[in-house]
């Protein structure tokens, strides 16, 4: 496991000097865990502290993805095509982007029944937006990368400089996956389009607000925030398949500048403790971001 790190020491003055100890505590972590892979990525956006733990490794992007359709809808709002309380025809067929056979996504393996329910009436593009991000909707999912496609999103995220993040299809689109055509992304990727976001470069500062609200619904909260204390608020987005499990998130403490992290894990099967792994990655993330310089933490070295 190669662990590339990088300190910009000149902005991070207010930032402990135990960075190496940082990096050990992560390595340890991800060792601990049985994980066949762990890929951290962080941007502090008060300190301009950059840290990347294999944060070059592709993986199975799963519903993390779905924070890059979200840029491409908002992005689609903000040129004009789309407005968010147009209203789409909710229905369940899409056609495979390995060689254009139809397919459905399966009720029971979605997170969202509302979605669902809707098939056959219509449904506004925000609420769509909403429930791909806070309960991980395929449908709604689906729906939206229809109305934008794939080219626009990518071309979304080429604007932005974003690369490490590469959809190639929808979501259960079987054949395609069958065929090796599947989304992957890496942490880096991730957290440069979150990093934008976060900035206000996603199109204008009103466009990323509104796409941070957005992040903020997320319900699924045993990752990257499960740890941390209850006044942090987190805008984020989780994924996870039968051998991944991802968090990605801007990190909103109360008393200072908010943090970009991204946590990607990799797992047999049968194995547990995903999202322990991550939650511990994001304790440990805030806990020295939180340090007071020149203060040793005795516990972490008990």
């Amino acid at each position: 496991m190669t662990i590339p790190s990088a300190l910009n020491r000149d902005r991070a003055q207010s930032l402990p000097s135990d960075f190496d100890a940082l990096m050990q505590r992560i390595e340890a972590t991800a060792r601990k865990s049985g994980a066949r892979a762990v890929a951290v990525a962080l941007h502090d956006i008060e300190s301009g502290t950059e840290l990347h733990f294999d944060a070059d490794r592709w993986f199975h992007g799963a519903s993390t993805i779905k924070v890059a359709i979200l840029l491409a809808v908002y992005g689609e709002i903000d040129s004009g095509r789309l407005v968010p309380q147009s209203r789409l025809h909710v229905r369940n067929r899409f056609l495979s982007a390995y060689d254009g056979s139809p397919f459905r996504v399966l009720a029971d393996r979605d997170a969202d029944s509302e979605v669902h329910a809707a098939i056959g009436k219509t449904m506004r593009v925000n609420e769509l937006a909403l429930h791909m991000i806070a309960t991980s909707s395929n449908l709604a999912t689906n729906l939206l990368l229809d109305v934008v496609g794939l080219e626009t999103m990518q071309q979304a995220l080429e604007g932005l400089g974003v690369a490490g993040v590469d959809v190639r299809r929808g979501v259960e689109d079987e054949r395609a996956f069958e065929h090796h055509l599947n989304n992957r992304v890496t942490a880096a990727g991730l957290a440069a389009l979150l990093r934008a976001i976060a900035d206000g470069r996603a199109f204008s500062p009103a466009i990323s607000r509104q796409m941070v609200d957005v992040l903020h619904e997320q319900e699924f909260k045993n990752g990257i925030p499960a740890r941390l204390p209850k006044r942090v608020r987190v805008a984020h987005k989780t994924g996870e398949i039968s051998t991944v499990a991802h968090d990605a998130g801007i990190v909103y403490p109360p008393d200072r500048a908010p943090y970009v992290l991204v946590v990607l894990t990799e797992w047999d099967p049968d194995d547990s403790g995903r999202s322990a792994t991550i939650a511990d990655v994001s304790r440990t993330i805030y806990e020295f971001l939180h340090e007071v310089p020149g203060e040793r933490r005795e516990e972490s070295r008990a």
